[in-house]
């Protein structure tokens, strides 16, 4: 299945086109949705348990939606959650446990987007329905877990360097997780303008092949 509009996608104000938006707006919403629950799970069922956390278990998108991870997606295709907040003290192992947490959040985007093909391959076998909009939803979910390999948090790699810095840059951690989206959100904004390519030349050969691989 092809989709006919560019991977990653990002939304033309000069050529917007109805299928591609609804299914780029469905796929962000589905995309942080499932990052954040994804860590969620994960960072719950390994030890990290809150009771009546409110960043946790909810499964409403627009909670998890996060003002400068939501403008990324407008700008590069791509962006982040709401910081869904760990505490490895609390695990058995917090290094290890600390690191599958995060990466619990693209790995959710990975699963949702292999499920959501499968629909796609069910109901074009059973109804004449144009995929389209759903296979923008896979793009986007593809596209959120290749480029959370980017070592800039608030990314989940960029989330795991800084967590497992040791404790004496404690002043250093929070200050990465500060300008982390700013600065990341720059050279989207400057890489949008002048084409350069800083991410995108070396993830979105890996986002097509992981879309084609998933969609078949």
């Amino acid at each position: 299945m092809e989709l006919t509009t560019p991977i990653p996608y990002i939304p033309d104000p000069s050529n917007l086109q109805l299928e591609p938006l609804i299914g780029f707006v469905l796929g962000v919403l589905f995309a942080v949705l499932f990052n954040a629950e994804g860590q969620a799970f994960l960072a719950t069922s390994l030890g990290d348990q809150r009771v009546g956390a409110t960043d946790r278990h909810h499964f409403n998108a627009f909670l998890h939606l996060d003002l400068l991870g939501t403008i990324a997606f407008l700008v590069g295709g791509f962006g982040w959650a709401r910081h869904i907040d760990v505490n490895p003290a609390r695990f058995e192992h917090p290094q290890l446990y600390l690191i599958i947490t995060r990466l619990g959040g693209p790995a959710a985007n990975l699963l949702f987007a292999g499920i959501m093909a499968s629909i796609i391959h069910l109901v074009m076998t059973l109804m004449a329905l144009s995929p389209h909009i759903f296979l923008g939803v896979v793009a986007v979910n593809v596209t959120m877990a290749v480029y959370h390999l980017i070592p800039i948090p608030p990314l989940a790699l960029g989330n795991i360097w800084v967590a497992l810095l040791p404790p004496s840059q404690a002043q250093l951690k929070v200050w990465l997780q500060r300008l982390g989206p700013y600065a990341l959100l720059a050279l989207l904004f400057y890489d949008r303008i002048y084409q350069v390519g800083i991410f995108s030349r070396h993830l979105d050969p890996i986002v097509r092949a992981v879309y084609n691989f998933i969609t078949g």
